[in-house]
């Protein structure tokens, strides 16, 4: 109790500025009874965090953030992994430690820390739930809501709390603007932005260019080879100075 009442305390007071509560909590434990510690002090509080964790079989993880009396706490469902589609029994065996992969943890490590540059910088959108499975290389991602009948009286609580708050908040009338066309008058130099490959340029590819699925396009174009109808290069009989003199009078 004495460790749980200081790590509550820090979580307050041991922001950068002093005296001030921290912007985020990162899980990276390895156990359930520390998520329930942190997921149980982070609902007293009302402190965001994101949770995060390796499967035992070491070939799935993910990466939840957690926002009291808005997202689901630890404790609204059972934890969550990504379906791994492989046999369990050939992993789990009675009395060996749970598997380890460097490059599973190296992923799950990754995304989590860009999931908190796009939380704390306020860029991109940032995930509230994402996994990974590593045998099929399949990034699920969705977004849960806090249960009404949480175990966690705590989290219930920041549950009527977040209505209040969104009652009291006024509500924005989204009115569409119309997009005008910038019109630059003065372009003494003639510059203009384009795209790096045009459809014209898609069209006479070398080749046939797959259907891409949304989000991806190629980077670059080769562009077809053309046969040049006649010579390309006029024999004469003229010799080089006769050349040469018809070139200075230019």
């Amino acid at each position: 109790m004495e460790n749980f009442t200081h790590f509550m305390e820090r979580i307050s007071y041991g922001g950068l500025e002093e005296g001030k509560p921290v912007d985020l909590i990162l899980s990276c434990v390895d156990n359930f009874e520390a998520r329930m510690a942190i997921n149980t002090a982070c609902n007293e509080l009302g402190q965001i965090w994101m949770e995060s964790g390796v499967s035992e079989n070491a070939v799935s993880g993910h990466i939840q953030l957690i926002i009291p009396g808005e997202t689901a706490c630890f404790a609204c469902a059972p934890p969550l992994v990504v379906a791994a589609n492989i046999d369990e029994k050939t992993l789990k065996r009675e009395g060996v430690c749970a598997a380890s992969l460097p490059t599973t943890m190296g992923v799950v490590a990754g995304i989590l820390v860009q999931n908190v540059l796009k939380y704390l910088l306020k860029f991109g959108t940032v995930s509230h739930y994402l996994g990974y499975n590593a045998m099929q290389d399949f990034f699920p991602t969705m977004a849960m809501k806090a249960n009404p009948q949480c175990s966690d009286p705590y989290c219930r609580i920041q549950q009527e709390e977040y209505k209040k708050r969104e009652a009291e908040r006024p509500k924005v009338e989204v009115v569409e603007e119309e997009e005008e066309a910038i019109v630059h008058e003065d372009n003494d130099w003639g510059i203009e932005v384009v795209s790096e490959v045009t459809d014209t340029e898609l069209q006479a590819a070398t080749g046939a260019v797959p259907d891409l699925p949304e989000g991806i396009t190629v980077a670059y174009t080769i562009p077809a080879e053309s046969s040049a109808s006649g010579e390309t290069v006029v024999e004469t009989e003229q010799s080089l100075e006769e050349l040469m003199a018809q070139m200075r009078k230019l």
